[in-house]
């Protein structure tokens, strides 16, 4: 299996239509990578303060005449045991981006890619036997001297899928499902020429 460098000349083709101003897109980007991160933060962190420690509130020493600081409550911040000043406490770091801002986004991303040569196009990505090996070969047979490969298909079968799995440096996407952030996290980008189709579809 052979993979060859997809061209804007060849993207104009498949109906993608590039975007190739610098800055327009760019802070599309941002904001749609900043709020996909965001969205995966579980936002569970908790600490507990003064009012939340199981701790007495009696005056640990009467206010004068020990030679001590004065002290009103032994779940203070300021003792250990006590509680937390300015802690995290469960909150929502969710962030909604409107639709037409993903579809920039994810247009620019691949602009980009596809204008640095970072997208490679195959007929079809299929493991003959599900073992690491094999996948390994054939990504770098298609992607040479790429670190981390991402490969996008409109499906993927269960010996492909299951020699794939255990691959930290290359990862298996549908082209329905790949995402801006996926984009731009990979070295090389392997395309099949059916997910060309989707991608055109979705952008359109």
């Amino acid at each position: 299996m052979s993979a060859t460098v997809f061209t804007a000349e060849e993207a104009k083709k498949a109906n993608i239509e590039l975007i190739t101003e610098e800055a327009k897109g760019r802070q599309a980007v941002h904001d749609v990578v900043v709020a996909m991160r965001a969205n995966r933060r579980r936002g569970t962190a908790s600490t507990k303060t003064k009012a939340d420690v199981a701790l007495s509130g009696a005056k640990p020493w009467r206010q004068k005449g020990t030679g001590r600081a004065r002290a009103g409550y032994k779940s203070s911040p300021v003792w250990v045991g006590g509680g937390v000043a300015f802690g995290p406490h469960p909150r929502d770091y969710s962030k909604k981006t409107p639709k037409k801002v993903k579809v920039l986004a994810f247009r620019k991303a691949l602009s980009e890619r596809i204008l640095a040569g970072d997208v490679l196009v195959t007929d079809a990505f299929v493991v003959a036997e599900p073992k690491t090996k094999k996948f390994l070969a054939l990504v770098a047979e298609s992607a040479k001297d790429a670190r981390k490969t991402l490969v996008i298909g409109n499906g993927f079968d269960e010996n492909t899928f299951l020699a794939a799995r255990n691959v930290r440096t290359a990862q298996l996407v549908r082209a329905l499902d790949v995402n801006t952030e996926q984009l731009l996290a990979f070295d090389k980008i392997i395309v099949t020429k059916e997910a060309l189709t989707t991608l055109s579809e979705r952008l359109a």
